[in-house]
C-alpha cells in the first residue's frame, strides 16, 4: 500500500474523543488474541477518554479527512534507571491506516519532539512481534528490562523495553 494522505499535528483539547475512539478500536484490532479477552471486554471509549484526561497534552494525532486515525503520546521517561531519557509511551493507528506510513510518521514526529534526549524508550507487549519489528526498523533495540503490568485481577501484561540511542 502507498502512503496515506494523512496530516500529523499537535493535538488540541478538541481531539480527546477522537483519540479515545482510536485508542479503543486500535486495542481491539491489535490485541485480540494477544491480550486476555476479559480485559479487552472491560474497556470502553469512556474509559479511554478518562485515561487520556489523566495523561493530558502533549500528544500528536494523525488525521485523515478530518478523522483521527492514529495518535502518539510522548514525554520524559519515568524509568528510574534511565536518567534524562524521552519516552514514546503510546502509538496507535487504526488497522485501516496501518502499513501506509502513518505509524512511521507519528514516530518520527514524536522523536522530533524529543530531540533534546539522547535516548528514547518504548515499552511493548513482549508477544507483539509486529510492533517489535516496527520499533526495530525505527532504530530501537531491546534491552534486558521487562515489567509486568497488572491491568485487572488475574490479567497481567508482560512488556519489554526498547531503547533508541542517538
Amino acid at each position: 500500500m502507498g502512503e496515506a494522505m494523512v496530516t500529523i499535528r499537535d493535538a488540541t483539547m478538541n481531539d480527546a474523543l477522537g483519540r479515545a475512539q482510536v485508542h479503543y478500536r486500535a486495542w481491539n484490532e491489535t490485541y485480540t488474541g494477544l491480550v486476555d479477552q476479559r480485559y479487552l471486554d472491560s474497556r470502553s471509549i469512556e474509559k479511554c477518554l478518562e485515561s487520556g484526561k489523566r495523561f493530558g497534552l502533549p500528544y500528536l494525532v494523525a488525521e485523515d479527512n478530518g478523522q483521527i486515525v492514529g495518535f502518539s503520546y510522548y514525554r520524559t521517561c519515568c524509568d528510574e534507571d534511565l536518567v534524562a531519557a524521552g519516552e514514546v509511551m503510546a502509538i496507535y493507528v487504526l488497522k485501516s491506516h496501518q502499513h501506509q506510513g502513518v505509524g512511521r510518521r507519528l514516530m518520527e514526529s514524536s522523536l522530533e519532539k524529543l530531540t533534546h534526549y539522547s535516548k528514547v524508550v518504548v515499552w511493548v507487549l513482549k508477544q507483539n512481534l509486529p510492533a517489535i519489528r516496527f520499533y526495530e526498523r525505527m532504530g530501537f533495540q531491546m534491552d534486558s528490562t521487562m515489567k509486568s503490568v497488572r491491568v485487572m485481577d488475574k490479567v497481567v501484561l508482560e512488556e519489554i523495553r526498547m531503547v533508541l540511542t542517538r
